[in-house]
């Protein structure tokens, strides 16, 4: 009996909003921490404007979420009922649509025929879904879970340079903030990919470059409004 395989693409949806969360969140707040400090900003200041960003910045994330998945969905939602409106109206062109996808994968014209007869026979519907769309099983867009899952990667991934402005003396948040959110980035890069089923490096390498990328511009802004002002 061979030995079960384990795949990740089911964990893709949930994973790919909260990665992207938790990396907006760090990054985006951590950004704005280091600005308005290089800007000459005090504590309260600071804080004030970290707490502003992860509430704002985890509502934008959850509302772009949904819509954006919603209409995933919608369309996807729509491609089905045109589909069941096909194998209602010509069923034969159908299956004839289904032989020439599996000939098209290499199969011999027979055993396409054979294959698609069977499969249209057993769930047709499930059979079009799946090889002439592209639906995967458990794969379909789910709004809200996205939705969830982006908001509350995005205010976990902020609270963390927050803690960090919180904790850090005064004189040192400018160094403390951008070295504490390149470690969290390095190691959401890496857990990512151990969830993905990916090699860990460089995907480390990559968020913690574009991270350091995005605070060192920010960082730069800041001082040069924070003397024109």
């Amino acid at each position: 009996m061979p030995a079960a395989e384990y795949h990740f693409v089911h964990r893709l949806q949930w994973l790919r909003a909260a990665v992207l969360g938790a990396n907006d969140g760090i990054i985006s707040t951590a950004s704005l921490i280091v600005g308005v400090a290089a800007a000459g900003g005090g504590r309260n200041e600071i804080l004030t404007a970290a707490f502003a960003g992860l509430t704002a910045g985890a509502m934008s994330m959850a509302a772009g979420e949904y819509v954006s998945v919603s209409s995933q969905a919608d369309s996807e939602a729509a491609d089905i009922e045109r589909e069941k409106r096909a194998l209602a109206e010509r069923p034969s062109s159908e299956f004839e649509e289904l032989v020439e996808i599996y000939v098209g994968r290499g199969l011999a014209p027979e055993l396409a025929r054979e294959v698609a007869g069977q499969l249209m026979e057993r769930d047709a519907l499930s059979a079009h879904k799946r090889d002439e769309l592209g639906f995967t099983e458990g794969g379909e867009a789910n709004p809200v879970l996205a939705a969830g899952a982006s908001a509350a990667a995005f205010a976990l991934g902020a609270a963390l340079p927050t803690i960090g402005a919180f904790l850090a003396p005064q004189d040192r948040i400018v160094i403390a903030v951008p070295a504490t959110a390149l470690v969290f980035l390095a190691l959401l890069g890496a857990l990512g990919a151990l969830l993905g089923g990916a090699p860990v490096i460089r995907p480390t390498v990559r968020v913690a470059f574009w991270g350091l990328f995005a605070m060192a511009v920010t960082a730069g802004i800041g001082a040069l409004v924070g003397k024109a002002v």
